[in-house]
């Protein structure tokens, strides 16, 4: 049996994004732990956030660190690394070693990704919250995510991420294939290019482990079954 830490993206509510998988994995006989991250807490920035997932994973071992989103810039930057079994990357802003959130956005052109993704589908570029983030969602999901929600503060935006390489473990990029934020196929494009993985897509949009929990759940849990 394995321990997954789950890390959230931008703004926290961990406990809230990650209910459905945590408790998908517990039902399997793993062991899930959520970090619980304030990020719109200004004093916080990544750093922080590093300390505290490690504080997550504590005295556990083989552990599964799956990063959403911008929890990809915490992840290399932990240091209970011997604490890892494998790591997950899920519609994730890779980053490079040096590199800010803020800058990730140019650098890698995801502005541009999405209103080209936008455009084929014909949608409107206007950024609305409920269109981007929870088109996909359930009802009673969306209510979750909605009371959960808080806005990122700009702290770990112009913070750059403290690592000079990723964590000598293998290492899985999960894309959601309806994900509105970071188009499908530009997160492959990333992938390649920063980690020379072939990434992985699965049903769902940028938060896919609240509008696809249990496949989410599988798909992780398939990871132990490969080894």
């Amino acid at each position: 049996m394995a321990t997954f830490v789950l890390i959230p993206g931008a703004g926290g509510a961990g406990t809230v994004y990650w209910r459905e998988v945590a408790a998908d994995l517990e039902s399997r006989g793993h062991t899930a732990v959520p970090v619980e991250i304030d990020g719109s807490d200004p004093a916080l920035g990544l750093p922080e956030y590093a300390a505290i997932t490690d504080a997550a994973i504590g005295d556990h071992r083989d552990v599964v660190l799956v990063a959403q989103s911008m929890g990809a810039f915490t992840a290399p930057m932990i240091g209970k690394r011997d604490a890892l079994d494998r790591l997950v990357l899920l519609n994730a802003m890779i980053p490079l070693p040096g590199e800010s959130p803020g800058e990730w956005f140019e650098a890698t052109g995801s502005g541009e990704a999405r209103r080209a993704a936008n455009a084929a589908a014909g949608r409107s570029n206007e950024f609305d919250l409920d269109e981007v983030f929870l088109h996909d969602l359930p009802a009673d999901r969306k209510a979750d995510m909605s009371e959960g929600d808080r806005d990122p503060a700009e702290t770990p935006f112009g913070q750059r991420c403290a690592f000079r390489a990723w964590p000598d473990v293998p290492i899985h990029v999960l894309v959601g294939a309806d994900d509105r934020l970071f188009p499908a196929e530009f997160q492959l494009a990333v992938a390649r290019d920063r980690l020379g993985i072939a990434g992985e897509v699965l049903p769902g949009g940028h938060l896919v482990a609240k509008s696809r929990p249990a496949e989410l759940a599988a798909r992780l849990v398939g990871y132990l079954d490969a080894r």
